[in-house]
């Protein structure tokens, strides 16, 4: 089954910005759409705002953040943010979402705010369709298109995407034996990016006596939270040496100081992290090992989409 991931409808080339242009995805529209379905969403059309239409500013007024329409003086705040309670329904089939940057309604970080006294603006917002998805679905993998260009940023929204994803494809309610196996499936992405959270999800997961949605609703939401950087070079490094000690009963003194090395030219910046995971991957395929064969860390998305040929 192919994911589903929230797009704002301009990224995949709609002619539905204000004036009457799009903001086209190259990534979204030719690499991603590959491999999930596209949900396509506009706010400020979905609330009836015309093609082309007056712009949209963010203003603090009466210490609240409001949505105003200069020319006319309309506040579409309230509009705005039923929008996404409108679609609530549609966002809990999603694992992730990519948002258009700078929008008063979509942008994630560093919207313009002004000040409607004396029209000066700091750019410290969220756009308020953004921030009311944020709250109706905490978990779910949010990303702009414009931090999309950042290609550590973009794996790991990808790999964000795809570990949700997976998340979303179990069967619900969770029992105690199923989050097991999930923590586990994930624990070398988890080691990747947060060593201390993963070994306090994993006390708090083997010390639970019973498993309910909110102990599960309270996991996932810490999971992704500790995905919600890029990984390290340094944690990369470990968890690499980690896996390399699995092969150490099967590997000659050459093979073992060939991928040594690698790992070590990746540590230095010489080398991409592709290159001791191709390694790694033959020696898998030479050597099968059921626990690194399931650990999502080694594939933890389609491989054509090349993301960790830059890391």
């Amino acid at each position: 089954m192919r994911l589903k991931i929230g797009v704002s409808a301009c990224l995949l080339g709609d002619e539905v910005r204000f004036d009457g242009g799009h903001k086209r995805s190259p990534f979204c529209e030719n690499e991603l759409a590959k491999h999930v379905e596209f949900v396509k969403f506009c706010p400020e059309v979905g609330i009836g705002l015309p093609v082309p239409r007056p712009t949209i500013r963010l203003e603090y007024k009466d210490e609240q953040v409001r949505a105003v329409i200069p020319k006319t003086g309309e506040d579409v705040t309230e509009s705005l943010k039923y929008f996404a309670d409108k679609v609530k329904p549609k966002l809990a089939d999603l694992s992730g979402y990519v948002l258009c940057a700078k929008s008063p309604s979509c942008g994630m970080e560093r919207v313009k705010l002004y000040d409607p006294k004396t029209g000066s603006a700091r750019k410290e917002a969220m756009g308020l369709f953004a921030e009311r998805l944020h709250q109706l679905e905490p978990a779910l993998p949010l990303e702009e298109d414009g931090r999309l260009n950042d290609p550590h940023l973009r794996e790991n929204f990808v790999l964000r995407v795809f570990l949700y994803g997976r998340w979303k494809s179990l069967a619900h309610p969770l029992n105690k034996a199923a989050l097991l196996k999930f923590h586990t499936q994930a624990k070398l992405i988890l080691m990747a990016h947060n060593q201390a959270e993963y070994r306090a999800l994993g006390r708090d997961v083997g010390e639970a006596k019973s498993i309910d949605e909110a102990f599960c609703q309270h996991y996932i939401l810490r999971v992704m939270g500790a995905l919600s950087k890029p990984a390290s070079r340094r944690n990369h490094t470990n968890v690499l040496q980690h896996i390399q000690g699995y092969f150490k009963q099967y590997l000659d003194k050459q093979q073992k100081q060939e991928l040594s090395q690698l790992i070590l030219d990746y540590h230095d910046g010489t080398l991409p992290l592709m290159a001791p995971l191709t390694l790694i991957r033959h020696y898998l395929r030479e050597f099968p090992n059921e626990y690194l064969a399931e650990q999502w860390y080694v594939t933890p998305y389609p491989e054509d989409l090349k993301l960790r040929y830059g890391l």
